[in-house]
């Protein structure tokens, strides 16, 4: 067989397969600047969904507590993993030194003016900030992006660029 004609193969079958949204999806070839996100929560979600780790499809984590909901699209970064370089760059910056990776995709917030009705979506952002986060001894850090091509928010390229009530809304999700 060929190459061009394996490469046909493997087109034909991507129509029939799904790609494991965490390993079988690109990070995006401009990444760090510009990176693909696969989103498992919406902020009209009710419900927090988390990627099943195994089978690649959405399951519901848990109701959200109280009347809190993210104020943002939320996933992860494909292809990423937080375990040791994470949790050592987390402990050199906070001098916490039991704190482990969560062994997650890294966590992402995407900003946009859009009303995006539903997550399993892959969407193109482009980070401009985060938030060093523990959970349960553990680092969980997000990431803070802007949809690309958003009309209002594509114009902050800086976490310090949002307003600070958004940011302290943020902060208070997590």
């Amino acid at each position: 067989m060929t190459a061009e004609e394996l490469n046909s193969l493997w087109q034909s079958m991507a129509l029939l397969l799904r790609s494991h949204p965490w390993h079988g999806i690109s990070i995006g070839e401009d990444a760090p600047q510009n990176v693909y996100t696969y989103i498992e929560t919406v902020p009209s979600d009710t419900v927090k969904y988390e990627i099943d780790k195994k089978s690649g499809f959405l399951k519901v984590d848990r109701p959200q507590k109280y009347s809190s909901i993210c104020p943002t699209l939320y996933g992860f970064i494909p292809q990423t993993y937080c375990a040791q370089i994470t949790a050592d760059l987390f402990r050199e910056r906070t001098g916490r030194p039991t704190v482990t990776g969560d062994e997650d995709p890294v966590d992402i917030c995407v900003l946009t003016e859009k009303v995006i009705s539903h997550g399993d979506i892959i969407v193109r952002a482009i980070p401009i900030g985060g938030f060093r986060m523990i959970d349960q001894g553990k680092a969980d850090d997000k990431i803070i992006a802007v949809m690309q091509g958003d009309a209002l928010y594509s114009q902050w390229t800086n976490i310090e660029d949002c307003p600070r009530a958004f940011i302290d809304r943020l902060k208070h999700y997590f």
